[in-house]
């Protein structure tokens, strides 16, 4: 009976340990994010964001349509090198590195405003909600000068 017991404990504590393992790192942007437009308050898209060589990038893997909108839409709005790929798939943000408790350095991409995707914004990330939230500050020049979404941590993906 008790090396059933323990059996039992052995199988439980291995189970803890890999839940432990599994959970998300709240304290790192890196996961898949659900992106809210700023300005109609309607999510946009799911971005996960994954790192490379020790800086963090961003690929859009899901887009959210309206009815009557194009399901997998090209990047008819690029003028460089982006133009007409799809936009599902497509790295929007790169570059970012851990700088005190955000990350900075990096480079976004809009693909839904007309320019060239050679000339992308800086950009800054800041965990909020406990590593719940992620506020995504696009600018040109100084941060100040720019314009924010905050964007929501999708669990278990």
């Amino acid at each position: 009976m008790r090396k059933i017991q323990l059996i039992v404990a052995a199988g439980l504590l291995g189970l803890l340990s890999s839940a432990a393992a599994w959970a998300e790192d709240l304290s790192s942007p890196i996961g898949t994010w659900k992106t809210i437009d700023d300005k109609t308050g309607k999510p946009k898209s799911l971005v996960t964001i994954t790192e490379a060589n020790g800086k963090l990038m961003g690929k859009i893997v899901e887009l959210f349509r309206e009815p009557g909108e194009d399901p997998d839409p090209v990047c008819d709005k690029c003028t460089g090198t982006l133009h007409n790929h799809k936009i599902k798939g497509l790295t929007i943000m790169w570059g970012f590195a851990k700088d005190g408790s955000q990350w900075t350095g990096g480079r976004i991409f809009d693909p839904q405003k007309p320019g060239n995707d050679q000339d992308p914004y800086k950009a800054k990330l800041t965990l909020t909600d406990g590593g719940r939230s992620l506020v995504v500050r696009g600018y040109i020049g100084f941060s100040w000068i720019g314009r924010s979404q905050t964007w929501h941590r999708v669990e278990g993906k």
